[in-house]
């Protein structure tokens, strides 16, 4: 498969030359773009005004070489410095995705330089000839702002133009819903459907109100998506593999199939299903860090069944199942899910 939607970069870096601090140890062919000729410092940061937790990468782009480094995760209605001090370079250009737990990337990728990226942290120096487990992701170039600080902000938002309140509350929603509880529209506003579906996680954790305030609330909502549930769907990925996973589901008009959703090694996750669909139906497949399928004595390691859908390797979502390939798509067999329990959790495992 192509790309798809990956992890949290390490701790800030320490006040050290421009090079140090954005890439910590590089060849010195790459000091060329990285300095200043003033003692002041300034830093670049970004700031999320999105309803999804992100992770962004870095690009530095001069004359002489183009280097990369990410990722560093944000949550909404907050910023994180990505490089301290001042630079001199062309150009400065940003890749930014979604968590897995929110299925396929819905940050549109429409920048015109390809880059090199790998899945996890990383620091690439030569970032326009990618090698063994490097991808190639579209990065696009922005301007930031500065700040009567000096310092230069870059902000990531969506067409909903939410503020920073907004935006918080709507990245609490949106949790909540992957999760499985019910606060009706994901808005950014507040009412009693969020309050009730959020007291009511709350208590499901052993947390008081508080906790909602707290910096920590995303990282504990981001985690409940990632444990078994007793009600829903819940994949968990029991390979040394990342897994990427599709969903369909029928509403007894038509069947929609949506991808992908990452499963990293030992981890859950809960695809967001909206409403009671009358059929549930689950693919997955393993695959390397170059987004290969992994093979077992040959065959591909995924796990599906006999419904025939239409998927494609990169986002999608279609209710049209008919002539896949003509449209582009793929026939993928889906294995039916049963929910009469009212809660599935499917393994993945290397046989």
């Amino acid at each position: 498969m192509s790309e798809r939607p990956g992890t949290e970069l390490g701790e800030r870096l320490p006040r050290r030359s421009p090079l140090a601090r954005f890439l910590m140890t590089l060849p010195a062919a790459a000091v060329s773009f990285f300095f200043s000729s003033a003692p002041a410092f300034a830093d670049l940061k970004i700031c999320n005004r999105m309803s999804y937790v992100i992770e962004a990468a870095i690009g530095i782009d001069d004359k002489a070489a183009t280097a990369t480094r990410g990722w560093f995760r944000i949550d909404p209605a907050t910023c994180r410095v990505v490089v301290q001090g001042t630079l001199s370079a062309d150009r400065i250009l940003l890749n930014a995705r979604a968590l897995g737990v929110y299925g396929a990337s819905p940050i549109p990728q429409n920048g015109r330089d390809m880059l090199c990226v790998a899945q996890d942290n990383f620091v690439i120096a030569a970032a326009r000839q990618c090698r063994s487990g490097q991808t190639q992701a579209a990065f696009t170039q922005v301007t930031p702002t500065q700040g009567d600080d000096g310092n230069l902000t870059a902000y990531l938002a969506e067409d909903a133009e939410y503020d920073d309140e907004q935006a918080r509350l709507a990245g609490i929603q949106r949790l909540l819903v992957i999760i499985g509880y019910d606060v009706g529209a994901i808005d950014g506003v507040d009412g009693p459907k969020t309050q009730a579906a959020l007291a009511a996680f709350l208590k499901s954790r052993g947390l008081s109100s508080d906790a909602a305030s707290s910096p920590n609330v995303f990282k504990t909502m981001v985690d409940a998506t990632q444990t078994p549930s007793a009600s829903g769907l819940t994949w968990c990925n029991d390979t040394p593999h990342k897994v990427m996973a599709a969903i369909a589901t029928d509403d007894g008009k038509s069947v929609t199939s949506r991808g992908w959703y990452r499963i990293d090694p030992g981890k859950c996750l809960h695809p967001d299903v909206t409403g009671q669909p009358k059929q549930i139906f689950s693919f997955a497949e393993a695959i390397d860090a170059d987004n290969r399928t992994i093979k077992v004595k040959d065959k591909p390691l995924n796990w599906g069944g006999e419904k025939q859908l239409c998927t494609r390797e990169t986002k999608f979502e279609t209710n049209e199942h008919t002539d896949c390939g003509t449209r582009g798509f793929a026939a993928t067999g889906f294995g039916a899910v049963d929910m009469s329990s009212g809660g599935k959790t499917l393994r993945f495992a290397v046989p």
